[in-house]
């Protein structure tokens, strides 16, 4: 686990591993490694022996970080085995209640470069959020400025309060607000509509044809896992997701359950890591 307790990759490595014993026949045991944008816990799991007994739990940063390091300890293509993509999670383009901007094309028409007088607040710098907002700059040719915090909560603060026009932050951390009647979702980030939000139409609905960004979720192993061993692990995990006790949860927290397989999590991974490094380059966004 490449993140700290309590977030939303961590809730479902656990709601996982909770069921692992009945659907995999072992225990699982969720050790978090945060650090260095999750560069540690996967440099940890890309050490490990390739047979099945470490699993790395990932979000789509993973594939974001090799565009923005300049080095890292590990090759996120060749150093490990996709398993299984458990879940999506959408952002969500919002203002807040009292906001001028009732649709996405109002923010549109108010960003244009001559004006450069909005800003959108993110769930930090390099994180899917970060970067589903750049792509709607570089799509609709607006500026929106980008201001980061540190995690969606106070990113969230700070738009409920008016401190930044505007915010792209995932749909579980806005949903409760959006519900209280405290933010107002303009749209999402999703290829489809979101059933949590059926009302709010996706960014590519509103005249930006083919955009989507949304997080996923998912576990990986170390390079060399023999295919049988890959296979065992998607079909057992596949059937945790399939449960519907689990499904309801997921729902409930903003999440679309997904059940993608080696080859076709292998081929969203590797995909993710060349678009999210051309999104980089394009906006100047590095690290040491």
């Amino acid at each position: 686990m490449t993140f700290p307790p309590g977030g939303g990759t961590d809730m479902l490595a656990r709601l996982i591993g909770s069921h692992a014993g009945e659907s995999l026949g072992k225990t699982a045991i969720v050790e978090n490694r945060p650090g260095a944008s999750g560069n540690l816990g996967a440099r940890y799991v890309a050490g490990r022996p390739p047979d099945g007994s470490a699993l790395l739990m990932v979000n789509s940063s993973f594939a974001v970080n090799p565009g923005v390091f300049k080095s890292l300890p590990f090759d996120p293509k060749a150093d490990f085995a996709a398993i299984i993509n458990v879940a999506y999670i959408a952002s969500v383009v919002v203002v807040p209640v009292n906001s001028p901007y009732k649709t996405l094309a109002d923010v549109l028409a108010a960003a244009t470069p001559e004006k450069n007088t909005l800003s959108f607040g993110s769930c930090g710098a390099g994180t899917p959020q970060h970067l589903a907002g750049e792509l709607i700059n570089i799509q609709a040719k607006v500026h929106l400025l980008h201001v980061p915090y540190k995690g969606c909560g106070p990113a969230l603060t700070d738009i409920i309060g008016g401190q930044v026009a505007l915010g792209v932050v995932t749909t579980s951390s806005a949903l409760p607000f959006i519900k209280a009647g405290k933010l107002r979702a303009l749209a999402v980030s999703s290829k489809e509509r979101l059933s949590q939000l059926p009302e709010v139409p996706t960014v590519a609905e509103q005249g930006l044809p083919g955009y989507e960004l949304s997080q996923w979720h998912g576990l990986l192993a170390p390079k060399g896992t023999p295919p049988e061993v890959q296979m065992r692990l998607y079909e057992g995990i596949a059937k945790i997701m399939a449960r519907e006790d689990v499904r309801r949860t997921l729902a409930g927290l903003g999440y679309t359950p997904a059940n993608d397989g080696p080859a076709a999590f292998q081929k969203i991974v590797d995909g993710d890591v060349d678009r999210f490094a051309n999104i980089a380059r394009k906006i100047g966004l590095s690290a040491e």
